[in-house]
């Protein structure tokens, strides 16, 4: 018995079946069989499918004598079917890679509910990609499996089969089955959610929902979108069947009628001379449900009393009323902000007529956050090594209160910050610059990045767009053009951004900055970050640094970390820290569970840790430097290679120990082999490629050569000639057994050509 039986429906889909069965078939997860039913189509379908079973045993041809529609396929699929869970996918949409996966471990996480709903995306034939907007509703945060009256807000998704796992025993226990006609997901889903004894949610995008330019059922002027009202009339009787669920009646109600609504509006729906025969009907359908005294917003009430009484003019007249009244109210509210954004501009424009300030440079971090990362190191570089140049550090105001004594503040968006970029000389940033920025002639722009990449960056991005997330890489050029310098800490980075941010910048391979405090610190410094985190002396301090998800809109936490140190003894603790995008804590803290997101510097957290254990964190090269034991969790590998994409298998050539899962993680610490002489051979490897110039004159090497000019810049000390950082926990020996390559110069974009 299979896992799974993935149901396909197959008519005139002839060009996109082909990529639908491929989808299925190349996932990571295999315990799977598919049911295809050619639904007599008169194309090219029957030949793909029994092609399909030719090469896979796991694909089976069911054929319908005649056309019947999507639901009767979908019947005949399930009396076929033998997996524990059927899954339904149009033959023109396709899964998204290792979502099955994703969908088994979830079911099975949360106690094989009775249905599991998970995610979809948009994918339109110009190549755009865009997830489901009401996803909220299925965060995964909370107690799982619960029932629909738990979490009503997932009868506001879309009603459709095919973002769902059904358990098949609940589904024949229940009799569930379609109905004939359009909108058959309509009668499904509702009893479906209604009936389960146990419901789970997974957030995460599983399907992609193929937006043709033409031929999609839903989007053909037909008199079958009239179906909707058997449809209907299918969900009502099953309340009246079924008095225990009387309660959804006011909220089924007002589903019909916006569903009622949203069929009558959309102009590619309903053929003209039907529109009065749909009015009519809907009038009759609102006054036989209508619950009196439903809650709803005022104008939705108006918008179902209008569809009630049948009045279409006065409902076409309010509609073009309201989207005239809604544009005004947008153009008025926005006159305030336009007034500011011209003011702020010409201002802006002003400021680069007058001479440029050649002892001024201005210093920002993504997200306008506090300081810190590569640009704080900067600055603090910039006022050691050349104290005439006066600095500034422009972040939101709740960040001020980090800027050292000395730095300006400066709050973005001000006419204060404006006047600083177009009059500073030097301008240093870990990502994007300011949008409108002109570069001016004198001017130089510095752009840090955020750290040795692991996974991919720049123009590479172009085919993920999971992790690009709406890049604007036209701008991303433009942003590229205006760089003189590009700091990088190795060989690897400078190849990368090379191929990645290709322009006429200089590359400025001395190494990472923000690394320089770590390489510096003593064994005082140490003592003193332990004790002001409560880290009691002679604690194994372990930080948990995971990298946040493109593909997940819930950030799930892939560690229990109670579970971890209780396992690990009281020896053990967890430092927890959440990627700057989580937008939060990583968890709650408590016991031997401290979770230090909102710490303003992560490197204070790597100086006072034992140990690292990150997934693909970039902060894995950082902390390679300190020489002190780094453990991969290799969680949902697959699935970030599909989404995001490595620069290299980090599997293959990691920093230390690599753990699978919660239990493999365990194994390593408590078994020993999170500092072994393996894994200290591992990471001499690792700091070798990626560290051969972290010796904590970074950031001053790359003032000498950029504010002062100088050639001659202070040599890189060898790794195997540094002075190990001090250990944390003074129970710990490390030992450093890497070379370092000579210290390489500026290299230029053609330089590397």
């Amino acid at each position: 018995m299979p896992r799974f039986s993935v149901i396909v429906p197959a008519y005139q889909v002839q060009a996109y079946l082909h990529a639908c069965l491929e989808s299925v078939l190349a996932q990571s997860y295999p315990d799977l069989e598919v049911i295809v039913v050619d639904d007599c189509s008169p194309d090219a379908c029957g030949a793909i499918a029994d092609e399909f079973a030719a090469l896979d045993p796991r694909v089976r041809v069911v054929r319908l004598p005649r056309n019947e529609g999507l639901g009767p396929a979908r019947n005949a699929g399930m009396e076929r079917a033998g997996g524990d869970y059927l899954v339904f996918l149009d033959g023109d949409d396709t899964l998204a890679p290792d979502a099955l996966r994703a969908v088994a471990d979830r079911i099975k996480e949360t106690g094989e509910p009775d249905v599991l709903v998970y995610d979809y995306a948009r994918t339109y034939w110009t190549g755009e990609t865009v997830r489901n907007q009401a996803a909220a509703h299925l965060t995964e945060r909370g107690p799982a499996p619960f029932r629909l009256t738990d979490r009503p807000g997932l009868l506001k998704l879309l009603m459709v089969a095919w973002n769902k796992a059904v358990r098949r025993e609940f589904a024949e226990r229940e009799g569930l089955a379609f109905p004939p006609g359009y909108y058959e997901d309509t009668p499904w889903t509702y009893p479906v959610l209604m009936t389960a004894g146990s419901v789970a949610t997974l957030d995460r995008v599983c399907v992609h929902y193929r937006q043709r330019r033409r031929g999609s059922i839903l989007g053909t002027p037909s008199e079958r979108h009239l179906d909707v009202f058997d449809q209907y009339d299918r969900v009502f009787a099953f309340l009246e069947s079924h008095p225990e669920h009387a309660h959804w009646r006011p909220l089924l109600y007002r589903r019909m009628a916006d569903h009622l609504t949203t069929v009558y509006t959309r102009p590619d729906r309903l053929p003209r001379s039907l529109r009065a025969e749909f009015l009519r009907r809907a009038r009759v359908h609102c006054r036989r449900y209508r619950v009196p005294g439903a809650p709803a917003p005022l104008p939705v009430r108006l918008r179902h009393a209008l569809l009630r009484l049948g009045l279409r003019r006065t409902y076409g007249v309010l509609r073009l009323a309201s989207a005239l009244r809604r544009r005004t109210a947008k153009v008025t509210a926005g006159l305030p902000r336009a007034a500011r954004t011209v003011a702020l501009r010409l201002h802006y424009r002003l400021q680069r007529r007058l001479p440029l300030r050649t002892d001024r440079a201005v210093f920002a971090v993504e997200g306008d956050r506090g300081y810190g990362g590569d640009p704080g190191a900067l600055e603090e570089a910039f006022r050691r090594a050349a104290p005439h140049v006066r600095t500034a550090w422009a972040a939101g105001p709740a960040h001020h209160h980090t800027v050292p004594p000395g730095t300006r503040r400066l709050t973005p968006g001000t006419a204060a910050h404006w006047t600083a970029l177009a009059r500073s000389r030097y301008l240093v940033r870990d990502s994007a610059f300011d949008a409108g920025l002109v570069r001016r002639r004198g001017q130089v722009l510095v752009q840090t990045q955020a750290g040795t990449p692991l996974g991919h960056a720049g123009l590479d991005l172009q085919e993920r767009p999971a992790a690009a997330g709406g890049t604007d890489f036209a701008r991303l050029l433009r942003d590229v053009d205006s760089w003189d310098y590009v700091v990088s800490a190795n060989r690897h980075s400078t190849l990368t951004w090379e191929r990645v941010h290709p322009g006429d910048w200089t590359a400025l391979e001395y190494g990472q900055p923000r690394t320089d405090a770590l390489q510096r610190a003593t064994a005082a410094d140490v003592a003193r970050l332990r004790e002001t985190l409560g880290i009691p002396e002679g604690t194994v301090a372990i930080l948990y640094a995971p990298v946040h998800r493109d593909y997940r809109r819930t950030q799930r936490l892939a560690l229990d970390l109670e579970r971890v140190v209780r396992r690990l003894g009281p020896r053990f603790m967890v430092l927890a820290r959440a990627d700057p995008r989580h937008g939060g804590p990583l968890t709650v803290s408590g016991g031997r569970v401290l979770d230090v997101s909102d710490h303003p510097h992560v490197e204070s957290l790597c100086l006072a840790s034992d140990a690292l254990v990150t997934d693909y964190s970039a902060l894995m090269f950082d902390y390679a430097g300190l020489d002190r034991p780094i453990v991969i969790h290799a969680y949902e590998h697959e699935a970030y290679e599909a989404a995001r994409g490595t620069y290299f298998d980090l599997c293959a050539f990691p920093p230390g120990a690599v753990a699978r899962d919660e239990d493999e993680l365990i194994g390593v610490f408590a078994g020993g082999d999170w500092h072994s002489t393996r894994s200290a051979r591992l990471r001499a490897a690792f700091r070798e490629r990626f560290c051969p110039y972290d010796d904590g004159r970074a950031a001053e090497r790359v003032v000498r050569r950029v504010v002062l000019g100088e050639t001659g810049l202070p040599p890189v000390v060898p790794l195997a000639e540094r002075r190990p950082a001090p250990p944390a926990a003074a129970a710990l020996a490390r030992t450093s057994l890497a070379t370092v390559p000579q210290p390489a110069g500026p290299r230029t974009v053609t330089d590397s050509l």
